[in-house]
């Protein structure tokens, strides 16, 4: 008996997927005929229809013939029972999770796996967003970030290359061009809400292999927040003390925010 049906990922036996896909096809029939249909042996089909029938989702409409529950029956009460045991569940790890696993730090590899999660922290953003991205990574999360800022969240943002202006607090990284050799590759940060940080570094040749941290470990998001922040400085240090220019209103009224934006 060959049998790959999805059932047997929603709590159906081997066997009983197997019956039942078989039944679908072949209905009313007695065990006899479903064993050769499917592929069980005789000396187990009854019981495996005994199983079904005691679920509701196989029943005796003659003596000895049987027939499968209708397919839109059967789905919707899958997905009611599904529905029913993820609302349990969820009262019981509640009850039982009296501790704070999210404290832990997690790595996250695979680049479409970040970006994923990114976006993900991003659409459920609600007050303020730190980024620090390099180009590649803006092309997968600029519009994201431009629906949060839409809504109302606050967005603040450090350009590490050649990258638009699309946020009243943005700034590019004076020494952008050096970093990708000084650190090996990327850095990639988003920080939301003071709540929950994604960072780490894209390794150059090894993107889809680097570890990315995320965690909603206040003290390892506020100090990778307050990263962010000081690139802010960064900016405007490099360009009074290594340029010798002035900041201009516009930059003097972006220092004030960000000093305050605790």
């Amino acid at each position: 008996m060959k049998n790959k049906s999805k059932l047997r990922d929603l709590g159906f036996s081997q066997y009983e997927a197997a019956c039942y896909m078989a039944l679908l096809g072949n209905h009313p029939a007695n065990g006899s005929q479903l064993s050769k249909v499917s592929g069980i042996a005789r000396s187990r089909i009854y019981d495996v229809l005994r199983s079904l029938s005691a679920k509701g989702f196989v029943i005796e409409v003659n003596t000895g013939q049987y027939a499968p529950l209708p397919v839109d029956e059967l789905v919707r009460r899958l997905r009611r029972d599904f529905e029913s045991n993820i609302q349990a569940f969820e009262a019981e790890i509640a009850r039982a999770d009296r501790k704070n696993d999210l404290e832990f730090i997690w790595t996250l590899t695979g680049y479409d796996n970040v970006m994923e999660k990114a976006r993900h922290m991003i659409q459920g953003a609600e007050k303020e967003i730190y980024a620090r991205l390099f180009p590649e990574a803006d092309r997968h999360l600029s519009k994201d970030l431009i629906k949060a800022q839409k809504k109302g969240v606050a967005i603040r943002y450090i350009a590490m290359g050649d990258i638009p202006k699309r946020f009243s607090v943005q700034v590019t990284h004076p020494d952008h061009q050096n970093l990708i050799q000084t650190i090996g590759g990327r850095s990639f940060d988003i920080i939301t809400d003071k709540n929950e940080a994604l960072v780490g570094i894209f390794e150059v040749d090894n993107e889809d292999s680097s570890p990315i941290n995320w965690t909603r470990n206040p003290w390892f998001v506020i100090a990778n927040r307050d990263s962010l922040r000081h690139d802010f400085y960064h900016c405007f240090l490099e360009k009074t003390l290594d340029r010798h220019l002035g900041l201009t209103h516009e930059e003097k009224q972006l220092y004030r925010l960000i000093k305050t934006d605790n």
